[in-house]
């Protein structure tokens, strides 16, 4: 399989437009297996995706079918843009969509009832909806007065009282309908997100470690190979974004929840520390910083240069220990580590492996002959993967219980 990969990037190399394609392909093929698979973000969106169609089908029948309203388009419509992300947010966007409506069918048949011709309606009411729209009182559900005008007005049902209020009364059945489907049928807990996210930043960030290590390691590294590795320290960078961004949806997602019908979701009873961010945001920052060095010594227009010798694979092993650090806590946030007693030993044996390591590292830093550049260098990167090793091997009490 990994063959057949390679030769497909080889083949789309330089063909743009037919590789997005390909690797768009590739990446929804991703999610529907991981969605196959078990419980993750991926099935989140399939079972949300689902709910919003369904509570739009009920609203319909609600009112188009069970009441028989010929203007039964609000209450679906209103429903399916309801189901939100939270149960919070739910809420709250039902209040400033509705809102929105009642705005959008009054002033719209406002202008129908002075012009008394569509047209000029909708010239007449859309500017000052448009303007409308930006109030911060809608949120962002403001452009809903803008097009309740336009569904309201290309209906050409007559305007009166009566009319606006069944309006306003299919978007309330609407509302009432997706915030309860969303509040009732496995409401959207987001715990989740944030333990797979900060695994998936300990992953990559191993990942990218060993891949310096590698790099450094067989000598075979230069400018382009030293932008790749800050390419992908600035993915970590969006990676960490991503976890600040779950565990915001996390607090909000536990508001207006049943403990009973987030027991049924069967989601994950808690979350690791806020403590845990701040620690992989401070890994991720050394190892940008890392990158950044590495990339400094093989620009020529600059002074400084790198290490050569044993001494640099020293370096690219101590690197690869770290990298395994993170890898095993990605293991250990997902809940597939070897255990306890194997991750003390395994821990211990890694400890021993960097004091040794330090050490020699040290010792060629003071035996170092290469120049005064390359001796600075060397401290620096000691000094980064120091920081590193500090933050993902903490002392035992510092990780109990996460």
């Amino acid at each position: 399989m990994t063959a057949v990969i390679r030769a497909a990037r080889e083949a789309l190399r330089g063909r743009r437009p037919v590789a997005a394609v390909w690797w768009e392909a590739c990446a929804v093929g991703r999610s529907v297996r991981a969605a196959r698979r078990g419980p993750g973000r991926e099935r989140d969106l399939v079972v949300q995706s689902l709910k919003a169609a369904g509570a739009a089908l009920l609203a319909w029948a609600v009112a188009g079918v069970w009441l028989g309203d010929p203007m039964a388009l609000m209450a679906p419509w209103v429903a399916l843009v309801l189901v939100q992300a939270t149960v919070y947010s739910s809420v709250r966007q039902a209040g400033e969509q509705f809102a929105a409506i009642c705005a959008g069918a009054v002033i719209a048949s406002a202008a129908q009832a002075i012009t008394d011709d569509r047209t000029g309606a909708l010239a007449l009411c859309l500017p000052v909806l448009m303007l409308m729209a930006n109030w911060s009182r809608f949120g962002r559900q403001g452009i809903y007065a803008a097009t309740t005008a336009v569904f309201v007005l290309a209906s050409g049902t007559a305007v009166s009282a009566a009319a606006v209020g069944h309006r306003v009364g299919q978007a309330a059945l609407g509302a009432a309908i997706g915030v309860a489907v969303n509040a009732l049928v496995l409401p959207p807990i987001h715990l989740r997100d944030v333990r797979e996210n900060l695994a998936a930043l300990a992953r990559e960030s191993g990942d990218l470690l060993h891949t310096v290590a590698t790099g450094l390691r067989e000598g075979e590294w230069d400018a382009q190979s030293a932008a790749g590795w800050s390419s992908d320290a600035a993915r970590l960078g969006r990676r960490l974004d991503a976890l600040y961004a779950a565990r915001s949806w996390s607090r909000e997602s536990l508001r207006l929840t049943s403990g009973q019908l987030r027991r049924l979701q069967r989601v994950p009873t808690a979350v690791p520390p806020e403590d845990e961010d701040q620690r992989w945001s401070r890994v991720t920052g050394n190892i940008t910083a890392l990158t950044r060095t590495l990339a400094v010594t093989v620009d020529e227009q600059r002074t400084p240069k790198a290490p050569e010798g044993p001494v640099l694979d020293l370096y690219a092993r101590l690197l690869a220990l770290i990298g395994d650090a993170c890898h095993a806590e990605a293991d250990r946030l997902l809940g597939s580590s070897a255990g306890p007693r194997r991750e003390a030993e395994t821990e211990t044996e890694t400890e021993t492996t960097m004091d040794e390591l330090h050490r020699r590292l040290q010792e060629g830093l003071r035996e170092q002959g290469q120049g005064a550049a390359r001796t600075a260098v060397l401290g620096t990167l000691v000094l980064q993967a120091e920081n590193l090793w500090a933050e993902i091997v903490p002392e035992p009490d510092e990780s109990a219980g996460q």
